[in-house]
């Protein structure tokens, strides 16, 4: 079971200065974050001015607000408000810049390869009743709340002396903005309350 956690990841400047991210997970992960070599990244960008985004020319962008209420996202001229928990899809390639009319916000990028790989964004309210697995191909970062992720339940222990933290079934303690990678030999199982964003990329067949 891996998590990622988010107080361990170093914050980096954006490509054109105008900001802080923090990637969370890139394919392949050899590649650079600076130069764009990976063919998808998901990020988390702290936003405290208004400014210019950075263009990634190829790629195709999701944007989420995480933290704060409003982002005014100007998209090849055309604006765009973005509200808290709204997913909005973009090209790279556009023109794109941003205000805050509200002050400060946080938000989740997941920005792949266009005719390679496609990213998805959802925010899901999780419960303690009921637990939200995490399969292969995605990633959930806990938002808000308070949640605890362990193995599923219906699959087999291994036995490979693999990290601690995993618990042999037992649950770790997640805080925000931790990220769980997916896995379909041992889907990860998150439960407690509060919103969790689930990643997925999948990967695109190009056509015969």
């Amino acid at each position: 079971m891996e998590i990622i956690r988010f107080a361990d990841i170093h914050p980096e400047p954006w490509r054109n200065g105008g900001g802080v991210t923090r990637e969370l997970a890139s394919h392949p992960k050899a590649a650079s974050a600076q130069d764009g070599a990976w063919d998808w990244r998901v990020s988390i960008a702290d936003v405290s001015k208004a400014g210019e985004f950075s263009t990634f020319p190829g790629m195709e962008r999701v944007i989420t607000i995480i933290d704060g209420e409003l982002l005014l996202l100007t998209v090849d001229g055309s604006e765009h408000p973005l509200e808290k928990y709204r997913p909005f899809r973009f090209s790279g390639e556009a023109a794109s810049s941003a205000t805050l009319p509200t002050g400060d916000i946080r938000d989740l990028n997941v920005i792949a390869r266009a005719g390679a790989f496609k990213g998805y964004t959802s925010i899901v309210e999780i419960s303690k009743k009921r637990a939200h697995p995490v399969f292969e191909g995605q990633l959930a970062i806990l938002l808000e709340g308070k949640a605890t992720v362990a193995p599923g339940a219906a699959v087999e222990e291994e036995s490979d002396g693999g990290d601690p933290a995993s618990g042999a079934g037992e649950a770790v303690e997640l805080a925000r903005y931790d990220a769980v990678v997916g896995s379909d030999a041992r889907s990860p199982e998150i439960s407690g309350r509060g919103f969790v964003a689930v990643i997925s990329i999948d990967h695109v067949e190009p056509n015969a």
